[in-house]
């Protein structure tokens, strides 16, 4: 079980100089002897021989789930829809609660918008079929455009409005407004990676203090990191290291953790190849990858590592509505049922909306 040393009683002095450092968690001293934690951290012989004092006597311990338990506990999650019926499809319903997915891309291509709109389809009311929750969206590059996200959130709530049928979505309807989807979803902005590692620190309480929150975006991921290291292992294990956090967070929580990731160039066999910025070692840590590309002057979306879901790509559009599918003119046809009358308008997957 990974316990933060921001949890234990170390001098804040001391927890800043960790997390400099890249050490964020009890499991990342242990294996140090004072010597080695001074020279890494930056912390005198005494505050290593304390902090390391401290770290071993904490049992770290705690219960553990079965393997059923689990299964029956990722069961009970709804998926967070994209309004995209293609590519929920391909991703069983949506975005899953409780783990950890990564939006790749090249600029331009829509990763930004897609986190936007996940953060308002969260909030879709549950008897939509959507998870009727809050989001907390961590800026690091200033793409959060409060007027865009107020036409997804106008859209979303039009959409909902016309598909309403009892008195059940009907009452559900006055509360999902686009004030509301606005003030539920919290803003944090972050201008380089010591401010996000602190920042993921503080979410700690403030998840727990907010039962409802079930959707963290960071975007991106990569922007923070971008500056040149003296030391690039100490970007390798912040990198490891936020990456465990990002996991741990998800499944202690139960909220889906989306991060955007930017590109870079790979010489390979001589050639030069795009592939997702951070390097192989990082691609480790997200359950899934999405990677958004143009093909010719079309959007494409391709699933290119889950362990639950099968390699497979769909077109989709950037619309003034939001993140969409591709046009019915840009694709086969394909039979429309009552929750998608038109691809201007899909509705969340496994709903009655």
């Amino acid at each position: 079980m990974l316990r933060p040393l921001s949890s234990l009683n170390l001098s804040a002095g001391v927890r800043l100089k960790l997390l400099r450092a890249g050490l964020q968690f009890t499991a990342d001293l242990r294996p140090l002897s004072p010597a080695q934690l001074t020279e890494e951290a930056g912390v005198s012989p005494q505050e290593a021989q304390e902090a390391l004092e401290v770290v071993r006597s904490d049992g770290g311990g705690g219960a553990s789930l079965t393997a059923l338990e689990l299964l029956q506990k990722e069961e009970e999650l709804r998926s967070i829809v994209t309004f995209s019926s293609q590519l929920d499809r391909i991703l069983h319903g949506g975005l899953p609660v409780g783990k950890l997915t990564e939006i790749c891309g090249a600029p331009g291509v829509g990763k930004t918008q897609l986190c936007l709109q996940l953060a308002v389809d969260v909030q879709v009311p549950q008897c939509f079929g959507g998870v009727e929750a809050q989001a907390v969206f961590v800026d690091t590059e200033g793409g959060f455009l409060l007027q865009r996200v107020g036409d997804v959130a106008a859209a979303a709530v039009r959409h909902c409005s016309l598909l309403a049928e009892d008195e059940e979505q009907r009452a559900a309807m006055t509360a999902f407004t686009v004030d509301s989807i606005l003030a539920n979803i919290f803003l944090v902005r972050c201008h380089d990676y010591v401010e996000l590692l602190a920042e993921l620190q503080l979410l700690r309480d403030f998840l727990q203090d907010r039962p409802r929150v079930r959707l963290l975006v960071i975007d991106s991921v990569a922007f923070p990191f971008r500056l040149q290291f003296d030391d690039l292992s100490q970007r390798t294990r912040l990198l490891q290291s936020l990456g465990q956090q990002l996991i741990a967070m998800a499944t202690s929580h139960n909220i889906a953790v989306v991060i955007s990731n930017q590109m870079t160039t790979r010489l390979q066999d001589g050639r030069s190849q795009l592939v997702p910025a951070l390097g192989e070692r990082w691609g480790h840590a997200p359950a899934i990858r999405l990677l958004l590309q143009w093909e010719g002057s079309r959007r494409l979306a391709a699933i290119f590592k889950s362990p639950s879901h099968m390699d497979a790509s769909v077109h989709y559009q950037i619309t003034s509505e939001g993140f969409r599918d591709a046009d019915q003119s840009e694709r086969p046809q394909s039979k429309r049922s009552r929750t998608h009358p038109d691809q201007s308008a899909p509705s969340p997957a496994n709903a009655s909306c």
